[in-house]
């Protein structure tokens, strides 16, 4: 860990002083859960900058088989279970870079409260907290984006990085970016696929590009599968990429780049 990112968890050695131990247990839930992780590259370094925790069954199993048991009544435990496993799995498996968790801002009701579980779990397994990135989708119909604004605010202030992902998907979109600016946005899958051959995903990704480089935010094209989408963006200064181009998830593993996906 480094001296900077030890400072900042310095005071909160353990997870019973925050009544949050509970939060941490599968058997609390009544239901277990694993992660699989898939790099995010840098393509200009042909390098991993990051690995995304990606939410798994137990045994493998899709995400929709763990979320499909997510409810009003657990949704909290369920968020803060998660961050607490992604940083333990990925202090595990010795993960280089970035980690990126996936979170609910819904299920946040104090920002300052809630990431002592994440911060006690960097301590405990000794992952500093600047590698973390902390990504919510814009598909997830935000209830309060004033409270959302808060959790941007308050991570950023602790160290994280803060991501939107699945952006041009979902119901705010711009709107989000004009009140606040993440570190990362991720373009949606959907917007980019085939992008190398079609000339309105063109327009509109180049414009997405072109935004986020005078707003001081860097682009992630996510998704990638073909050499063809990959080379686009490159060619408009996108380094950050990920997809079944360079590799699949790896259940509770670290995951492996083709090295034909940097030719």
């Amino acid at each position: 860990m480094s001296s900077d990112s030890s400072k900042k968890t310095i005071g909160i050695s353990n997870l019973e002083g925050h009544g949050c131990e509970g939060c941490i247990t599968p058997s609390f839930l009544g239901f277990d859960f694993e992660y699989a992780y898939q790099p995010i590259v840098d393509f200009s370094t042909k390098s991993i900058y990051a690995h995304e925790a990606l939410i798994r069954g137990p045994n493998g199993e899709g995400a929709h088989t763990v979320l499909s048991q997510v409810n009003n009544d657990n949704v909290y435990r369920f968020d803060q279970a998660c961050r607490v496993k992604a940083v333990k799995t990925a202090a595990e498996l010795n993960l280089q870079g970035y980690l990126s968790i996936n979170f609910m801002p819904n299920a946040v009701y104090r920002p300052e409260l809630c990431i002592k579980t994440t911060l006690a779990a960097a301590e405990k397994y000794n992952f500093p907290i600047d590698k973390i990135i902390f990504e919510f989708t814009e598909v997830e119909r935000i209830k309060d984006t004033k409270h959302l604004l808060n959790i941007v605010s308050e991570y950023k202030k602790m160290g994280f990085k803060t991501a939107i992902d699945d952006f041009g998907a979902g119901y705010a979109g711009l709107n989000l970016l004009a009140q606040f600016q993440p570190d990362i946005i991720k373009i949606d899958m959907e917007l980019l696929r085939g992008v190398d051959q079609d000339k309105s995903r063109q327009i509109i990704s180049k414009s997405i590009i072109d935004m986020c480089e005078q707003l001081d935010v860097t682009v992630l094209a996510e998704g990638i599968e073909t050499k063809g989408e990959r080379d686009f963006f490159a060619a408009h200064g996108v380094k950050l990429m990920q997809g079944y181009l360079f590799s699949k998830p790896a259940f509770k593993a670290e995951g492996k780049i083709d090295p034909d996906a940097w030719n």
